[in-house]
């Protein structure tokens, strides 16, 4: 009894110990299970961390980018800045002589455009003329734009061989029998042989034949003389070498080219504001430049108070003073200045550039940078033309060199322009 006693015993403490034994491993499998619970979640703390860390990295890189829109947004401030702008070469707006005129408002006058033509001025051009019918030869080679001298001769006309004989040969005979005829009633009527009355007849008969004689030429036998009975420049010239000509026909004419005048043909439409004309320039057709007849001693003469009958225009005269190469008798392209109009932008003429209708000037943006304006045009008084728009006051446009910024500007060859706002 006491031998199972011991053995019931035994069992049980070997199953307490058992137990116990359990419970421990429980406990510590609890307590491993719970570092590795500690340790997993402080992994994925760490790992929060780590991405704490990555999100941070990613928050930097938002910067870099916000840096870099910064920079984008400075350049296309810049292109907006530069848009459309030129560029040249560091130095090379002195070498091509490139100049500005700065825009400013001021006074310009209204325009009257319209042709006409040059002549010479009343009294400063002679008509050389036949002073006989008869075969022109040249004394010399003569061109229009040749000067003679007053009192030169210019051409010979001689009838020699045509109809009834040389004019100036049948002059001599009449000449020399009139002469005469006067020196023998020189002697007569010192003695009273014939009377007074005659003497006087035969003086006059003598004296008539003598002009004849001198105007036909003297006695030479080349035939008579055309001579310029005043000096200047052979404007025209009306016949040539062999030609037959009857008396009185105009064979040059002569201008001394001191003083011209300046006929417009004005269109009716115009003609109650002809009372406003003060002046004018003109242009002629073989230079393209700008004559202004304020700085040639210029004025007004007249102008027509009606058209003609069979004219649709108005004549406008003005006279002035030749001080440059004006040939008498071209055409030109007349601006015709008005009443004066206040507070009006302008600008030269050749600062304009069109393309396809549109007109455009260069704008100096600084030393050599430069951009291209559309502008709007108004009237024009041949060197300069009113901006209705495009330019403002204190603009700095392109004047000399227009040519070689358009040529850059159309190439793109040329380095663009650096950023001015740093």
């Amino acid at each position: 009894m006491k031998k199972h006693a011991f053995i019931w015993l035994t069992i049980g403490a070997y199953l307490m110990a058992s137990c116990a034994n359990n419970t421990q491993h429980e406990h510590n499998h609890d307590h491993e299970g719970h570092d590795h619970a500690v340790h997993a979640t402080h992994n994925h703390e760490g790992h929060d961390h780590g991405t704490h860390d990555h999100d941070h990295s990613s928050h930097g890189h938002d910067h870099s980018s916000h840096n870099h829109d910064h920079s984008a947004h400075n350049h296309a401030e810049h292109a907006h800045n530069h848009d459309g702008g030129i560029s040249l070469k560091e130095g090379e707006a002195e070498k091509i002589g490139l100049t500005t005129e700065t825009a400013v408002a001021g006074t310009f006058t209204s325009v009257i455009k319209c042709t006409g033509h040059v002549v010479g001025a009343t009294g400063d051009v002679v008509t050389v003329v036949a002073p006989q019918s008869g075969v022109v030869h040249y004394n010399r080679t003569w061109a229009e734009g040749s000067a003679v001298t007053a009192g030169s001769a210019l051409f010979s006309i001689s009838s020699r061989h045509v109809g009834s004989g040389d004019a100036a040969e049948r002059a001599r005979i009449t000449y020399e029998t009139a002469l005469a005829a006067y020196e023998r009633a020189q002697k007569l009527v010192k003695d009273n042989i014939i009377s007074q009355r005659e003497y006087e007849t035969t003086r006059e008969s003598y004296e008539q034949a003598r002009m004849a004689y001198e105007a036909l030429g003297g006695g030479d036998n080349a035939g008579s003389k055309a001579c310029a009975s005043k000096g200047g420049y052979i404007t025209r010239l009306w016949v040539s070498e062999g030609d037959y000509v009857e008396a009185g026909a105009p064979l040059a004419t002569i201008a001394q080219n001191k003083r011209l005048q300046l006929r417009a043909d004005v269109p009716q439409r115009y003609y109650n504001e002809l009372s406003t004309i003060s002046s004018a320039n003109f242009v002629t057709s073989y230079d393209d430049q700008v004559y202004e007849l304020s700085q040639m001693n210029g004025k007004l003469l007249s102008y027509g108070r009606n058209a003609g009958e069979t004219s649709f225009f108005v004549p406008v005269t003005f006279d002035f003073d030749n001080r440059a190469t004006i040939v008498p008798g071209s055409s030109v392209d007349v601006y015709l200045l008005g009443a004066p109009r206040h507070n009006v932008i302008s600008i030269p003429t050749q600062s304009l550039t069109e393309e396809q209708g549109l007109f455009f000037v260069y704008r100096r943006l600084c030393e050599n940078d430069f951009e291209k304006v559309e502008v709007k045009t108004g009237m024009s008084n041949g060197s300069r033309i009113e901006i209705l728009s495009g330019v403002n006051p204190g603009d700095k446009i392109v004047v000399n060199g227009v040519y070689r910024v358009r040529l850059a500007a159309a190439s793109n060859a040329l380095p663009p322009a650096h950023n001015h706002n740093h």
